[in-house]
Protein backbone atom coordinates (compact mmCIF):
# COMPACT_ATOMS: atom_id res chain seq x y z
CA UNK A 1 0.00 0.00 0.00
CA UNK A 2 1.39 3.45 -0.96
CA UNK A 3 0.12 6.49 0.97
CA UNK A 4 1.34 9.71 2.82
CA UNK A 5 0.50 8.51 6.62
CA UNK A 6 3.42 9.34 8.52
CA UNK A 7 1.69 7.99 11.79
CA UNK A 8 0.72 4.55 9.71
CA UNK A 9 4.20 4.04 8.93
CA UNK A 10 5.59 4.63 12.17
CA UNK A 11 2.99 2.39 13.52
CA UNK A 12 4.29 -0.76 10.79
CA UNK A 13 8.02 0.16 12.25
CA UNK A 14 7.00 0.05 16.07
CA UNK A 15 5.47 -3.72 14.89
CA UNK A 16 9.06 -4.65 14.10
CA UNK A 17 7.65 -4.37 9.98
CA UNK A 18 9.34 -2.81 7.20
CA UNK A 19 8.03 -0.01 5.12
CA UNK A 20 9.06 1.88 2.11
CA UNK A 21 10.80 5.25 2.74
CA UNK A 22 11.53 8.26 0.34
CA UNK A 23 15.04 9.91 0.83
CA UNK A 24 16.80 12.37 -1.18
CA UNK A 25 19.19 9.93 -2.52
CA UNK A 26 17.05 6.68 -3.33
CA UNK A 27 13.85 5.08 -1.46
CA UNK A 28 14.73 3.06 1.28
CA UNK A 29 13.62 -0.80 2.87
CA UNK A 30 13.09 0.47 6.71
CA UNK A 31 12.85 -1.33 9.65
CA UNK A 32 13.56 -1.01 13.42
CA UNK A 33 17.37 -1.03 13.84
CA UNK A 34 17.57 -2.31 17.59
CA UNK A 35 14.55 -5.07 16.30
CA UNK A 36 17.01 -7.84 15.28
CA UNK A 37 14.26 -9.72 13.87
CA UNK A 38 13.28 -6.82 11.84
CA UNK A 39 16.42 -6.35 10.50
CA UNK A 40 17.23 -9.98 9.32
CA UNK A 41 13.64 -9.45 7.08
CA UNK A 42 15.31 -6.27 5.34
CA UNK A 43 17.85 -9.14 4.54
CA UNK A 44 15.27 -11.38 3.31
CA UNK A 45 13.19 -9.04 1.37
CA UNK A 46 15.75 -7.83 -0.33
CA UNK A 47 17.86 -11.26 -0.38
CA UNK A 48 20.61 -9.32 0.68
CA UNK A 49 23.96 -10.96 1.81
CA UNK A 50 24.05 -10.86 5.34
CA UNK A 51 28.10 -9.60 5.40
CA UNK A 52 26.91 -6.65 3.04
CA UNK A 53 26.50 -4.05 6.27
CA UNK A 54 23.03 -1.68 6.06
CA UNK A 55 22.73 2.43 6.35
CA UNK A 56 21.29 3.77 9.72
CA UNK A 57 19.36 6.39 10.04
CA UNK A 58 18.78 9.08 12.58
CA UNK A 59 16.92 12.65 13.16
CA UNK A 60 19.16 14.83 14.42
CA UNK A 61 23.21 14.56 15.47
CA UNK A 62 22.67 13.85 18.95
CA UNK A 63 20.87 10.88 17.45
CA UNK A 64 23.81 10.31 15.96
CA UNK A 65 26.40 10.29 18.75
CA UNK A 66 24.27 7.53 20.58
CA UNK A 67 24.89 5.07 18.24
CA UNK A 68 28.57 5.97 17.81
CA UNK A 69 31.52 5.90 20.12
CA UNK A 70 33.24 9.18 19.11
CA UNK A 71 32.54 11.54 16.81
CA UNK A 72 36.02 13.19 15.79
CA UNK A 73 36.46 16.89 14.44
CA UNK A 74 36.37 15.39 10.37
CA UNK A 75 32.89 14.25 10.91
CA UNK A 76 31.81 17.22 13.01
CA UNK A 77 32.56 19.26 10.13
CA UNK A 78 31.12 17.01 7.52
CA UNK A 79 28.58 16.58 9.82
CA UNK A 80 27.41 20.17 10.04
CA UNK A 81 27.77 21.25 6.73
CA UNK A 82 26.23 18.85 4.99
CA UNK A 83 23.64 17.00 7.36
CA UNK A 84 20.68 16.39 6.74
CA UNK A 85 21.55 15.66 3.04
CA UNK A 86 22.94 12.55 1.00
CA UNK A 87 26.11 12.19 3.04
CA UNK A 88 26.98 8.92 5.13
CA UNK A 89 29.75 8.83 7.76
CA UNK A 90 31.52 5.69 8.91
CA UNK A 91 32.66 5.51 12.33
CA UNK A 92 33.10 3.43 15.50
CA UNK A 93 29.31 2.03 16.59
CA UNK A 94 28.46 1.49 19.93
CA UNK A 95 26.91 -1.38 22.00
CA UNK A 96 23.83 -0.04 21.20
CA UNK A 97 23.92 -1.04 17.59
CA UNK A 98 22.92 -4.56 17.32
CA UNK A 99 26.19 -6.10 15.11
CA UNK A 100 23.93 -7.57 12.43
CA UNK A 101 23.33 -4.17 11.05
CA UNK A 102 26.91 -3.52 10.49
CA UNK A 103 27.60 -7.46 9.66
CA UNK A 104 29.62 -7.74 12.26
CA UNK A 105 32.02 -4.86 11.89
CA UNK A 106 33.17 -2.52 14.57
CA UNK A 107 31.97 0.52 12.49
CA UNK A 108 28.52 1.30 11.72
CA UNK A 109 27.35 3.75 8.57
CA UNK A 110 25.26 6.62 9.87
CA UNK A 111 23.25 9.31 8.35
CA UNK A 112 20.56 11.83 8.21
CA UNK A 113 18.19 12.11 5.55
CA UNK A 114 17.09 14.96 4.21
CA UNK A 115 13.56 14.44 3.00
CA UNK A 116 10.94 15.72 5.09
CA UNK A 117 8.40 13.06 5.13
CA UNK A 118 11.33 10.69 6.59
CA UNK A 119 12.63 13.27 8.70
CA UNK A 120 8.75 13.46 9.83
CA UNK A 121 8.78 9.63 10.33
CA UNK A 122 12.21 9.58 12.45
CA UNK A 123 10.45 12.27 14.69
CA UNK A 124 7.58 10.15 15.72
CA UNK A 125 9.50 6.95 16.61
CA UNK A 126 12.31 6.15 19.08
CA UNK A 127 14.86 4.16 17.35
CA UNK A 128 16.76 4.59 14.38
CA UNK A 129 15.97 2.65 10.96
CA UNK A 130 18.17 0.16 8.77
CA UNK A 131 17.16 1.08 5.53
CA UNK A 132 19.11 0.16 2.19
CA UNK A 133 17.79 0.62 -1.41
CA UNK A 134 14.14 -0.40 -1.29
CA UNK A 135 14.97 -3.35 -4.07
CA UNK A 136 15.77 -6.80 -4.77
CA UNK A 137 19.38 -7.18 -4.31
CA UNK A 138 21.88 -5.98 -6.75
CA UNK A 139 19.19 -4.79 -9.27
CA UNK A 140 18.25 -1.04 -10.59
CA UNK A 141 17.96 1.55 -7.19
CA UNK A 142 14.11 2.97 -6.64
CA UNK A 143 13.64 6.64 -6.92
CA UNK A 144 9.72 7.12 -6.81
CA UNK A 145 7.26 4.64 -4.27
CA UNK A 146 5.61 2.56 -7.89
CA UNK A 147 9.30 1.69 -8.39
CA UNK A 148 9.30 0.28 -4.71
CA UNK A 149 5.84 -1.32 -4.79
CA UNK A 150 6.99 -2.96 -8.42
CA UNK A 151 9.37 -4.57 -7.35
CA UNK A 152 8.85 -5.69 -3.85
CA UNK A 153 4.95 -5.84 -3.40
CA UNK A 154 3.33 -6.88 -0.54
CA UNK A 155 6.77 -7.74 1.33
CA UNK A 156 6.62 -4.43 2.24
CA UNK A 157 3.76 -3.59 4.94
CA UNK A 158 3.50 0.43 3.83
CA UNK A 159 5.31 2.33 0.90
CA UNK A 160 5.11 6.30 1.95
CA UNK A 161 5.19 8.42 -1.45
CA UNK A 162 7.87 11.43 -0.86
CA UNK A 163 7.71 11.93 -4.79
CA UNK A 164 10.99 11.29 -7.33
CA UNK A 165 13.95 11.44 -5.32
CA UNK A 166 15.92 14.36 -5.43
CA UNK A 167 19.09 13.35 -6.13
CA UNK A 168 18.72 10.22 -7.39
CA UNK A 169 22.00 8.29 -6.38
CA UNK A 170 23.32 6.83 -2.88
CA UNK A 171 24.81 8.97 -0.21
CA UNK A 172 28.65 9.52 -0.42
CA UNK A 173 29.92 7.48 2.44
CA UNK A 174 33.01 8.68 4.03
CA UNK A 175 35.32 6.61 6.72
CA UNK A 176 36.11 9.11 9.59
CA UNK A 177 38.07 6.63 11.83
CA UNK A 178 41.32 7.25 10.59
CA UNK A 179 43.43 10.08 11.05
CA UNK A 180 42.39 11.08 7.80
CA UNK A 181 38.93 10.43 5.99
CA UNK A 182 38.78 8.35 3.23
CA UNK A 183 35.82 8.21 0.85
CA UNK A 184 34.04 4.62 0.88
CA UNK A 185 31.57 4.70 -1.37
CA UNK A 186 30.69 7.67 -4.07
CA UNK A 187 27.84 9.46 -3.96
CA UNK A 188 25.38 12.17 -4.21
CA UNK A 189 27.99 14.93 -2.33
CA UNK A 190 31.03 15.14 -4.92
CA UNK A 191 34.54 15.10 -3.65
CA UNK A 192 35.21 18.68 -3.72
CA UNK A 193 32.48 20.00 -1.57
CA UNK A 194 33.95 17.31 0.93
CA UNK A 195 37.83 18.56 0.34
CA UNK A 196 36.37 22.15 0.94
CA UNK A 197 35.33 21.00 4.05
CA UNK A 198 37.76 19.19 5.83
CA UNK A 199 40.91 20.89 4.26
CA UNK A 200 41.90 18.27 2.43
CA UNK A 201 41.36 15.62 -0.99
CA UNK A 202 40.06 12.35 0.94
CA UNK A 203 41.77 9.10 -0.58
CA UNK A 204 39.49 6.95 -2.46
CA UNK A 205 39.05 3.70 -0.93
CA UNK A 206 35.98 2.52 -2.86
CA UNK A 207 37.77 -0.79 -4.57
CA UNK A 208 34.86 -3.43 -5.19
CA UNK A 209 35.44 -6.86 -3.22
CA UNK A 210 33.23 -9.43 -1.98
CA UNK A 211 34.25 -8.38 2.02
CA UNK A 212 32.85 -4.78 1.75
CA UNK A 213 33.70 -2.24 4.52
CA UNK A 214 30.79 0.06 3.40
CA UNK A 215 27.63 -0.37 1.19
CA UNK A 216 27.56 0.20 -2.17
CA UNK A 217 31.26 -1.64 -2.83
CA UNK A 218 30.41 -5.21 -3.90
CA UNK A 219 31.77 -5.91 -7.63
CA UNK A 220 27.82 -6.55 -9.38
CA UNK A 221 25.10 -4.07 -7.93
CA UNK A 222 22.73 -1.51 -9.41
CA UNK A 223 22.75 -4.13 -12.33
CA UNK A 224 19.44 -4.61 -15.27
CA UNK A 225 18.29 -7.87 -16.25
CA UNK A 226 19.46 -7.06 -19.21
CA UNK A 227 23.47 -7.61 -20.29
CA UNK A 228 24.93 -4.03 -19.65
CA UNK A 229 28.02 -2.72 -21.54
CA UNK A 230 29.32 0.60 -20.33
CA UNK A 231 31.44 2.11 -23.18
CA UNK A 232 33.85 4.87 -24.17
CA UNK A 233 32.42 4.46 -27.75
CA UNK A 234 28.74 4.09 -28.64
CA UNK A 235 29.29 3.26 -32.40
CA UNK A 236 31.72 0.83 -32.28
CA UNK A 237 30.29 -0.68 -29.49
CA UNK A 238 26.58 -0.72 -31.69
CA UNK A 239 28.56 -2.20 -34.53
CA UNK A 240 29.85 -4.58 -32.59
CA UNK A 241 26.21 -5.34 -31.80
CA UNK A 242 24.54 -4.49 -34.58
CA UNK A 243 22.44 -8.03 -35.01
CA UNK A 244 21.16 -8.13 -31.16
CA UNK A 245 18.01 -5.92 -29.98
CA UNK A 246 19.81 -2.70 -27.94
CA UNK A 247 18.93 -0.07 -25.95
CA UNK A 248 21.07 3.13 -25.04
CA UNK A 249 21.40 5.16 -22.30
CA UNK A 250 23.17 8.37 -23.46
CA UNK A 251 24.48 11.95 -22.24
CA UNK A 252 24.90 15.11 -24.46
CA UNK A 253 23.31 16.09 -27.60
CA UNK A 254 23.88 13.35 -30.17
CA UNK A 255 21.67 11.21 -31.12
CA UNK A 256 21.77 7.60 -32.55
CA UNK A 257 19.33 5.58 -35.09
CA UNK A 258 16.18 6.96 -34.31
CA UNK A 259 15.03 3.04 -34.70
CA UNK A 260 17.10 2.64 -31.60
CA UNK A 261 15.25 2.75 -28.21
CA UNK A 262 17.13 5.20 -26.54
CA UNK A 263 17.02 7.35 -23.32
CA UNK A 264 19.05 10.41 -22.97
CA UNK A 265 20.53 11.05 -19.32
CA UNK A 266 20.80 14.74 -19.78
CA UNK A 267 20.40 16.10 -23.12
CA UNK A 268 22.21 20.05 -21.86
CA UNK A 269 25.01 18.15 -20.23
CA UNK A 270 23.99 18.33 -16.64
CA UNK A 271 25.10 15.87 -14.32
CA UNK A 272 22.96 16.80 -11.32
CA UNK A 273 20.04 15.86 -13.72
CA UNK A 274 21.68 13.06 -14.81
CA UNK A 275 22.19 11.60 -11.59
CA UNK A 276 18.44 12.32 -10.78
CA UNK A 277 17.44 10.21 -14.14
CA UNK A 278 19.78 7.70 -14.09
CA UNK A 279 17.95 4.42 -12.05
CA UNK A 280 14.60 5.36 -13.39
CA UNK A 281 15.72 5.61 -16.82
CA UNK A 282 18.17 1.99 -16.64
CA UNK A 283 14.45 0.64 -15.57
CA UNK A 284 12.74 2.11 -18.61
CA UNK A 285 15.35 0.71 -21.06
CA UNK A 286 15.54 -2.99 -18.88
CA UNK A 287 11.73 -2.90 -19.43
CA UNK A 288 11.73 -2.71 -22.81
CA UNK A 289 13.73 -6.35 -22.73
CA UNK A 290 16.25 -5.62 -24.87
CA UNK A 291 19.43 -8.67 -25.10
CA UNK A 292 21.46 -5.41 -24.58
CA UNK A 293 21.89 -1.79 -22.60
CA UNK A 294 24.77 0.04 -23.77
CA UNK A 295 25.66 3.23 -22.24
CA UNK A 296 28.39 5.88 -22.57
CA UNK A 297 30.61 6.93 -19.83
CA UNK A 298 29.86 10.40 -18.12
CA UNK A 299 32.49 13.39 -17.59
CA UNK A 300 35.24 12.43 -14.77
CA UNK A 301 34.43 14.75 -12.58
CA UNK A 302 31.61 15.85 -9.95
CA UNK A 303 28.81 13.70 -9.45
CA UNK A 304 29.81 11.94 -13.02
CA UNK A 305 32.33 9.97 -10.80
CA UNK A 306 29.28 8.74 -8.55
CA UNK A 307 27.50 7.99 -12.00
CA UNK A 308 30.12 5.92 -13.61
CA UNK A 309 30.87 3.75 -10.72
CA UNK A 310 27.40 2.81 -10.60
CA UNK A 311 27.02 2.07 -14.90
CA UNK A 312 30.44 0.39 -13.88
CA UNK A 313 28.94 -1.49 -11.09
CA UNK A 314 25.84 -2.91 -12.74
CA UNK A 315 28.60 -4.12 -16.06
CA UNK A 316 29.80 -6.11 -14.39
CA UNK A 317 27.86 -9.12 -15.23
Amino acid sequence: MIGHDILLAAEKLRQGLTVGIPTETVYGLAGNALNEEAVVSIFKIKNRPFFDPLILHVKDIESVKKYVRNFPESAEQLAEKFWPGPLTLLLYKSDLVPDIVTSGSDLVAIRIPRHPLTLALLNEIDFPIAAPSANPFGYISPTKAEHVELQLGDKVSYILDGGSSDVGIESTIVNCTGEKSEIVRLGGLSIDAISQTIGYTPTLNISKNSNPLAPGQLDKHYSPHAKFILTDNIEETLLLHRHQKVALLTYGDKTYDADIYQLNLSKSESLEEAARNLFHYMRLLDNYNPELIISCKLPSFGLGLAINDRLSRASNN
